[in-house]
């Protein structure tokens, strides 16, 4: 693994290579410096310009073994900085690619320049340095380093949070889980009470988006990080209120995770505008990322919703609930009734739920937990349920039905699928 500083000689960039050699030596990594020189520039100058890239970059490694004391393999190459770059930390098996921040007086913020292109086409994490100072005193064990951490149910999320989980083990750090939110499309995921503005967060949103946050960041608590939540609603684009969280917080260091979005997708990219934005050192995980370098961190199953129409299908679900959870978690069982249900023929179907409990749980093994809710779109009521409950696993039983009686009847389980990320289990009846 190595640590590889691109670097056109400015003096935006010779800060940015203090700061990879830095992190070289608290990481423990080699450190290489890189130079890419534009095809038709080596072209037209030929051995000349070759010769003083050779030297700028000969000079630049016996600066930063002077002042940090590690040696820099040095490397010049040829062609679309974005694209030689991006080839070679993959060949080198980089752990962490280090750039310059484009300066402020840059067109647009940068919007389509040499950092925005290298985001774009490398698959490793990426850092955009900016006041590295920071940066700098951490490697050099003199204070923690104070991380944002962008904060979701996405995938990109997982791997920045992977991420952090990794630098963690090089030096102490006080982590901030900052989750931007939309007030109105949370309360319909979630099933709760339409908002008047889009600052208006009730008690129970708040709560619910806490619990989801406390749970998403877990892994961290659990590697012994401190870790602190800041939820704000947004309006716009979430990497503006992000940026704005992290400025807040004094961050020194923003991370997020990244999909790589292309063409007019990137207008709601929180990594890209987030690198360009952002006033302190930013970096973006690309998803790729978790194949190559991080430890993924294993799904847990702490919380299993399982619902019942109270027929066979519906019941056996129940016992795979509890066979999937294990010692400690909370199995949440639901039924849906009619909208137009009176209240006693809620009352029989929360007793009828009482029954299903298995005998074997009154010894607390789990967390039971029994819920009766009214409506008629039952996937709907499953769906926003299960994002209430955060659970982690959801069990459903299915009819089984095939042809012309599926595409006339409909399955429950199967809408439920289709409307939830969360991971689903079907539980069939076995053949007669």
């Amino acid at each position: 693994m190595t640590i590889v500083c691109a670097t056109h000689f400015s003096d935006a960039s010779l800060r940015a290579c203090e700061t990879a050699a830095h992190l070289a030596k608290r990481m423990e990594v080699p450190l290489c410096l890189v130079h890419v020189l534009p095809g038709n520039v080596a072209r037209i100058f030929g051995q000349a310009v070759w010769d003083a890239g050779e030297a700028a970059l000969q000079d630049e490694a016996r600066r930063l073994e002077a002042l940090c004391g590690v040696k820099a393999e040095r490397v010049l190459l040829t062609g679309e900085p974005e694209t030689a770059l991006a080839e070679f930390a993959v060949k080198r098996g980089a752990r962490l690619v280090v750039a310059a921040a484009p300066r402020e007086e840059t067109p647009f913020l940068g919007l389509g320049g040499t950092v925005d292109r290298m985001a774009q086409a490398l698959e490793v994490p990426f850092l955009v340095v900016r006041e590295g100072t920071a940066l700098e005193a951490w490697a050099r064990g003199e204070r923690p380093l104070r991380v944002m951490l962008g904060v979701d149910r996405s995938r990109p999320f997982e791997v920045a949070r992977d991420w952090v989980k990794t630098l963690a083990k090089c030096g102490p750090l006080e982590v901030v889980g900052g989750r931007v939110f939309w007030v109105s499309e949370e309360a319909n995921r979630l099933g709760l009470e339409h908002p008047h503005s889009y600052k208006d967060v009730s008690p129970e949103l708040r709560e619910a988006l806490e619990h989801e946050v406390y749970t998403l960041l877990e892994p961290l608590r659990s590697a012994g990080l401190p870790v602190r939540t800041r939820l704000e609603p947004g309006l716009g684009r979430v990497a503006d209120h992000l940026v704005a969280l992290a400025s807040e917080e004094k961050a020194d260091l923003l991370v997020v995770g990244t999909h790589h979005r292309k063409a007019l997708a990137r207008l709601w990219s929180v990594s890209h505008h987030a690198r360009r934005l952002a006033s302190m050192s930013v970096v973006s995980v690309p998803v790729l990322a978790a194949e190559q370098v991080l430890e993924a961190e294993p799904p847990r199953v702490r919380t299993v919703l399982a619902t019942t129409d109270f027929m066979e299908q519906g019941d056996r679900a129940i016992a795979y609930a509890f066979a999937l959870t294990p010692p400690g978690g909370t199995v949440h069982l639901l039924h849906v009734e009619s909208a137009k249900a009176t209240p006693e023929q809620l009352q029989a179907a929360r007793h009828q739920l009482e029954l299903r409990v298995p005998r074997t749980e009154h010894d607390g093994k789990h967390k039971v937990e029994l819920s009766v809710l009214t409506g008629d779109d039952v996937a709907g009521v499953i769906t926003q349920a299960a994002e209430r409950y955060d659970a982690d696993l959801l069990c459903l039983g299915t009819h089984g039905r095939g042809g012309v009686s599926r595409v006339v009847l409909g399955s429950v389980a199967q809408q439920v699928m289709a409307r939830t990320d969360r991971p689903t289990v079907t539980v069939r009846m076995p053949r007669a």
